[in-house]
């Protein structure tokens, strides 16, 4: 099978922005006059979206006290978001690549929509990507697949032509689901055992080994 798509993650695969998201919540939580947590512990705290991101730092808040909450760290985030994040080395190359070689490139992401969009339009050249979708309202995360079925549809791909790139279970879960092939990025936030458990088929030490490890279109 020789693939035509790339769906990626975003945060933890594209882009390291764990500084910029523990910056963030910790911002948040000083508010709440509660002590900050280590950067490294944010690597569990994310990845299922914001909402479920400020239940884990204010896991006594009720609804009302949750989405007023939300909407804080989400203007927090907003001033933070570009202070530290960066492509991981190696990830441009591989956009290029791709690109090169005729394939269809998307982001799937659980970081809500406005912030994704932000991180995306500052981090890569307008075009680089043909769809990304965001947590957009009546759509659930991942590992839903709801998402990962809508950019394979806008991309005119079928599942069995995909490859999905993400660097937690959340990620491998919703490749099963959906039907694509589960690409493990082991850059990110999760440990190996992790993606292997969460049935990753395909793991990477570095971008440049998704070229040798998945076949694409030679031009």
């Amino acid at each position: 099978m020789v693939y035509r798509a790339v769906v990626f993650d975003l945060d933890g695969t594209l882009a390291d922005s764990l500084a910029d998201l523990a910056a963030s919540g910790n911002e948040l939580l000083s508010s709440y006059g509660r002590a900050p947590h280590a950067t490294d512990a944010y690597r569990y705290f994310v990845g299922n979206g914001s909402r479920k991101l400020v239940q884990r730092l204010l896991p006594e808040a009720g609804p009302e006290e949750t989405e007023r909450a939300l909407t804080k760290y989400k203007e927090i985030y907003a001033r933070r978001l570009l202070d530290h994040t960066r492509p991981y080395d190696g990830i441009p190359e591989l956009l290029i690549a791709l690109r090169g070689r005729g394939v269809k490139l998307a982001v799937c992401t659980n970081k809500h929509q406005t912030a994704a969009e932000a991180v995306l339009g500052k981090l890569f050249a307008p075009g680089t990507f043909d769809v990304f979708t965001g947590d957009r309202p009546g759509a659930p995360p991942k590992p839903d697949p709801a998402n990962v079925f809508y950019v394979m549809e806008q991309l005119q791909v079928r599942p069995e032509e995909t490859a999905y790139l993400g660097d937690t279970a959340v990620d491998m879960e919703a490749a099963v689901r959906s039907g694509t092939l589960p690409v493990g990025v082991l850059w990110g936030f999760r440990p190996r055992e992790e993606l292997t458990e969460s049935g990753a088929r395909v793991l990477l030490e570095k971008p440049r080994e998704l070229l040798e490890k998945v076949p694409f279109p030679s031009r």
